[in-house]
């Protein structure tokens, strides 16, 4: 009786993640000149690949490029037919090739080292053509395919993958790439969207900020508070904010038993309380909702002037989670 569908599956993983780990052995001074290699390149790095290893070079090139390097995949059947014109002299070429023997990427070598471009290439042959043809190979080989028959792609190519993104992550930390620069190249991503959303974008202004004087009766105050609907009541003299109050005062205020006909707003209000400024991010806001426990932000000026009120809800409603 054959493996079960579990122990072939789980075999496939443990044959995977063990040629993963190969490649922590390899990571050595070879490595590092590649990556200063493509952190100096002043052009694009070019990615290729035939087949399965098209698909890693794809991917690779699309995480170089989201992490600041410009990057793209060149079909090598098509650079061989005039798209090799896309490389120039200050690009750098990364080639993917397990077997190190590929045709339609040996063909382009001729071309390539005319123009005096560097090559750094991925195979699993260390004595292969185009490991030989290269300025700096990364040894991707494996002992065996996950796959049953050790013939389809499967270890390979995922230590090819890995191996890229040591590449891509590598540079990104050598060109001090931050979460900033990550944003604006995703702006349509939620990352991106918290990154760069401002707050004072997002913010509730003008009649809809809940701002009540300090002599305001609780009782009365609590009306405006539910009008508002931000779970909150922001506390004025002079325009500037002097407390918050919150659901979570309003429950503390019901437990301690104050009379409430009897009290003004400012004898139940949170002083010192946080806010954050309009220019901030809405990362910014929701991570000092998190490190705060509260769910809600006065929004301030430069003077502690009250301009605007945010919470968890507006940037739910604004997809920034």
């Amino acid at each position: 009786m054959g493996k079960s569908l579990i122990e072939i599956a789980k075999s496939v993983i443990q044959t995977e993640a063990d040629s993963v780990l190969l490649l922590k052995e390899r990571i050595d001074q070879n490595f590092e000149e590649a990556c200063r290699l493509i952190k100096n390149c002043k052009g694009k790095v070019i990615l290729i690949g035939m087949g399965k290893s098209g698909h890693i070079a794809k991917k690779i090139s699309s995480t170089l490029s989201s992490t600041g390097t410009p990057a793209f995949y060149l079909h090598p059947g098509e650079a061989g037919h005039g798209d090799l014109g896309m490389i120039s002299q200050d690009d750098v070429v990364i080639m993917i090739s397990y077997s190190g023997e590929s045709d339609e990427i040996i063909s382009l070598l001729s071309g390539i080292k005319r123009i005096n471009v560097p090559i750094i290439s991925m195979t699993g042959n260390i004595n292969s053509t185009i490991a030989l043809a290269s300025e700096f190979h990364l040894d991707v080989s494996v002992k065996m395919e996950a796959c049953t028959n050790n013939l389809a792609p499967t270890s390979s190519t995922t230590a090819a993958l890995v191996m890229g993104d040591a590449l891509a992550v590598s540079v990104m930390s050598a060109n001090g790439f931050t979460s900033e620069d990550f944003a604006m190249s995703h702006p349509s991503g939620s990352l991106g969207r918290r990154l760069l959303t401002l707050v004072s974008s997002i913010m509730k202004k003008g009649d809809k900020i809940p701002i009540v004087s300090k002599e305001m009766l609780l009782v009365h105050s609590l009306l405006v508070m539910t009008e508002k609907s931000l779970g909150m009541l922001l506390i004025a003299e002079d325009e500037k904010l002097i407390g918050i109050f919150t659901d979570g005062d309003l429950r503390r205020s019901v437990e301690a038993n104050y009379n409430f006909q009897e009290l003004s707003i400012q004898d139940v209000m949170t002083r010192n309380c946080k806010s954050i400024m309009a220019h901030e991010t809405a990362l910014v806001a929701m991570q000092l909702m998190e490190n705060y426990g509260t769910n809600s932000l006065p929004v301030v000026d430069s003077k502690n002037r009250i301009v605007g009120a945010i919470d968890m809800q507006t940037l739910v409603q604004a997809k920034l989670f």
